[in-house]
């Protein structure tokens, strides 16, 4: 099943090596800063040109020498910080969104005990639903139900997530990294998590249950075993995506139902290199939505 172990690199997956190698094979080539961070191309509706740092590890010190010798010293940047990097309006950036948080979930040690007991409870309850879980890696036919599913579901719910031929892309170019857990019930599929990993870590990447497997509590139940088959194979951390209490207070409580920890985002920021530090008085007026609280 292609389960090679994990190598040492402790990145999300907007900065991983294997994000890099995904988008040189469909052709779209990230730049590869000095320090290792992924620069990517993109024309805002507008029609200008920016460069995007996602989910970057940001140091304030290394970053100008970085972009100049990348060539991107004159190209204006979106800056989303890894953590809270309020130190970014002493180079003249200047706040756009304020951070988000994401679930965290720390592979190593004992999983079950820091299971909340609602989520451990509904857990058991799967466990006893004679559901049957299979693993296996993403198939790469378009048409798959879970795509299919999860389409309709972001049309109706109004997010986006990658699309589909990248998802395809990224299981085609890392042979094995792209792991699909389904529950059936008899020979239904009633649910499907699907996992992407990078280096020692994993990023839930879609998920989707009909409302069978809501009764039968089949998302507890693949997650648990994702969790478990991650952790035996290696992987330290599993970045549960975004949370929001306000927004989807549910899926916010499933996801740290898991023992997972919430942690806060960067946010957005806007950096021209050429206005060197100008805007440095306009940034300082909203470097307190940037800081963690």
């Amino acid at each position: 099943m292609f389960d090679a172990p994990p190598t040492a690199t402790s990145s999300a997956l907007q900065q991983s090596p294997e994000f890099a190698a995904t988008l040189r094979d469909i052709g779209r080539p990230p730049m590869v800063l000095d320090d290792q961070t992924l620069a990517l191309h993109r024309r805002l509706p507008i029609g200008c040109r920016v460069a995007v740092l996602s989910r970057a590890r940001v140091n304030i010190n290394t970053l100008p020498g970085s972009i100049r010798r990348a060539g991107l010293h004159r190209t204006p940047l979106i800056i989303n910080p890894e953590k809270p990097t309020p130190e970014l309006s002493e180079l003249g950036a200047v706040p756009l969104v304020s951070p988000a948080s994401v679930a965290d979930l720390n592979l190593t040690g004992d999983l079950h005990e820091p299971l909340h007991q609602k989520w451990r409870n509904r857990l058991s309850y799967a466990e006893r639903q004679n559901l049957r879980v299979t693993r296996q890696n993403m198939p790469l036919d378009p048409k798959h139900w879970l795509f299919t599913a999860t389409q309709a579901q972001q049309q109706t719910r109004r997010y986006k997530t990658w699309p589909v031929p990248l998802t395809l892309a990224y299981a085609q170019t890392n042979k094995g990294q792209a792991k699909l857990f389904t529950a059936f019930a008899d020979t239904t599929p009633v649910a499907a998590v699907l996992i992407l990993c990078h280096g020692d870590s994993a990023t839930y990447h879609l998920g989707h249950t009909t409302a069978r497997g809501r009764h039968h509590c089949a998302h507890n139940l693949l997650m648990w075993e994702a969790m478990v088959w991650l952790a035996r194979k290696g992987h330290q951390r599993l970045d549960l995506g975004l949370i929001s209490t306000e927004d989807s207070p549910g899926l916010a409580r499933f996801k740290l139902g898991t023992g997972a920890q919430p942690r806060r985002l960067g946010g957005t920021w806007g950096w021209w290199p050429v206005l060197g530090r100008t805007l440095r008085p306009l940034a300082a007026m909203d470097t307190k939505l940037m800081a963690h609280s």
